[in-house]
């Protein structure tokens, strides 16, 4: 999938697939807009796109970052969802933010790293 999607020829360990575009990130101030076709006709929620989690990428990851396997899914969920939601980590300030934004997250959910995990 990552070939397929972003043409690189190596496994990743997750894959976001937004169904919107975003003034900035995280601003769904033109939600009731046109163009923002993305809700369920049954629940009325919106979608935000789709995840894919590489499982294997997670258990190698979590054993070579010293934390745990839900540590680790649950790293990449809040990242995906945060791409879901517009933002990036292509430029340094992007980065930060999206960065700042995943520890408060996991931190919020008591799923913090540990200190041997020197992941960002």
């Amino acid at each position: 999938m990552n070939r397929q999607f972003r043409g690189i020829d190596e496994p990743t360990d997750v894959l976001s697939f937004p169904l919107q575009e975003y003034p900035s990130p995280g601003d769904f101030s033109r939600i009731d807009e046109d163009g923002w076709d993305s809700f369920d006709p049954d629940s009325g929620e919106l979608l935000l796109g789709d995840i894919v989690i590489n499982a294997d990428r997670v258990i190698s990851q979590a054993a070579e970052y010293g934390h745990s396997q839900m540590r680790e899914f649950a790293f990449l969920i809040a990242h995906s969802i945060l791409h879901l939601c517009g933002y990036d980590h292509m430029e340094e300030e992007e980065r930060s933010q999206m960065e700042e934004h995943q520890r408060r997250i996991l931190d919020a959910l008591g799923i913090t790293r540990s200190q041997s995990d020197n992941r960002s």
